[in-house]
């Protein structure tokens, strides 16, 4: 038998965690061994895996094998997330390439093209897990959006409100002007960029003396309620107790 120059990692790995797959070795049944579990957090099906999915599995892949020779019964379990907001992004991005808008089809025809993104990207990025050569437990995958996780998930919602841990109430959100929904503080990407910063000036009521106010977001004139002064500030301290006249508003 002739002995290859050089190592061809192909043949090798997917002659070897086939026959894994082909003995179960990365299955698991509760038994009376002590468990150990890994729930894998699920890669959003957004597009294909990077750099940073292939250093967190690889970590997992470790722990888990590593429980496996010690006798734990271990379990890896695979899935990947639907993403929300991010694949819509990514699904009406695909569509505008196609000359066609989220608002023409409507919802039920959109779904059916996220669903479409979905198992394409989903079913590639499993495969790519397997090609690192994950030890998952494929008989367990899961897909955040499946019937019963969304249940679930439905189900916890509604406990956490009967509780009172979660309520409705006013508060500052984030909003995607182009999803046209609001986002969570998670989903914002902050962005450092050179601005401008303006100058206005509040009339003192019943004065005609001025204030200058510096801000980087004039936008928001129309929300303003007080202007405030330091205590220790001689400048402004007339000022105390006095209103001004927002401009624009007049108010």
């Amino acid at each position: 038998m002739q002995i290859a120059d050089k190592y061809n990692p192909q043949h090798s790995e997917s002659k070897w965690y086939q026959y894994w797959l082909d003995n179960r070795y990365f299955h698991s049944e509760p038994d009376d061994r002590k468990p150990y579990t890994i729930v894998i957090p699920p890669p959003n099906v957004t597009g294909i895996l990077h750099m940073g999915h292939m250093l967190n599995n690889t970590i997992q892949d470790v722990l888990v094998r590593r429980a496996r020779m010690q006798g734990f019964n271990a379990c890896w379990v695979p899935g990947t997330d639907h993403a929300s907001i991010a694949t819509e992004a990514k699904v009406v991005a695909k569509l505008r390439e196609q000359g066609i808008s989220k608002e023409e089809i409507g919802r039920e025809k959109f779904l059916e093209h996220a669903w479409d993104w979905t198992h394409q990207y989903g079913g590639t990025i499993l495969e790519q897990l397997k090609k690192l050569g994950c030890s998952c437990d494929w008989d367990r995958t899961r897909f955040t959006m499946e019937e019963k996780l969304s249940a679930s998930v439905i189900k916890v919602f509604v406990d956490l409100y009967n509780k009172g841990l979660i309520y409705r109430g006013y508060r500052m959100i984030n909003w995607d002007p182009e999803a046209k929904t609001n986002i969570s503080d998670e989903e914002v990407i902050y962005k450092e960029q050179n601005g401008k910063l303006y100058f206005l000036k509040y009339k003192v009521e019943d004065s005609d003396e001025f204030v200058s106010i510096a801000t980087t977001r004039p936008e928001t004139i129309f929300g303003d309620t007080a202007v405030c002064i330091h205590p220790d500030d001689e400048r402004y301290a007339h000022l105390r107790g006095k209103k001004v006249i927002v401009p624009i508003v007049g108010r």
